[in-house]
């Protein structure tokens, strides 16, 4: 196996074929026969994303030497092990992706909730509009809200919170919870009007 990247950002404990009888494995290299195992740590991308990351995912087969016309057998004879290399796939890049996160952003119709992860810790700043007629996440809502941003009719909280052992998986569970990932524009524009 060459460059082996799936080492590098999963936990992996090689098992050989008699063992993997008897446990989930997620990744093969069929000509060696050897296997990995582990669980997925987030979640597999979506068809389109894949879709997106086809080149990154024909350097990540040939990572493991697994050629075109393996990658083709592999599909058609075993398709539970294709599925489980783009298991390890996704991890991989949602590892990579959120690595980077710096923002990220949960507005609804009342809240916002703007996320600034810094290097420690994970910064909150919080929006409350105690109008029942605004949608913050319509125009007409985020407009009223520009210009009202100082009324009685807006709250603020601000909180930070220490990440746990794994601080992509904070990330993670956020945007699983529906937060976007931004430039932190927003958050950026709060921090220089009140103190956060």
């Amino acid at each position: 196996m060459t460059g082996d990247l799936s080492i590098a950002l999963a936990t992996v404990i090689f098992f050989n074929e008699e063992q993997l009888k008897k446990k989930r494995f997620i990744s093969a290299i069929s000509k060696l026969k050897w296997y990995y195992f582990c669980d997925m740590k987030y979640t597999r991308l979506t068809k389109q994303q894949l879709d997106e990351l086809h080149p990154e995912f024909i350097n990540f087969l040939a990572t493991q030497s697994i050629t075109a016309s393996e990658w083709s057998q592999i599909k058609e004879e075993r398709p539970e092990v294709a599925e489980q290399e783009l298991d390890v796939f996704s991890d991989l890049i949602w590892e990579g992706v959120l690595t980077k996160v710096a923002y990220l952003e949960n507005i609804s119709e009342q809240h916002m909730h703007l996320f600034h992860c810094a290097e420690k810790e994970m910064k909150l700043l919080s929006v409350k509009v105690m109008n029942p007629d605004i949608d913050l996440t319509t125009k007409i809502g985020f407009d009223w809200f520009k210009k009202n941003w100082q009324s009685d009719f807006v709250e603020y909280l601000t909180a930070a919170k220490a990440y746990s052992d794994d601080s992509n998986r904070d990330k993670f569970e956020l945007i699983r919870q529906g937060a976007s990932i931004t430039k932190g524009e927003l958050y950026q524009w709060f921090e220089r009007v009140i103190t956060v």
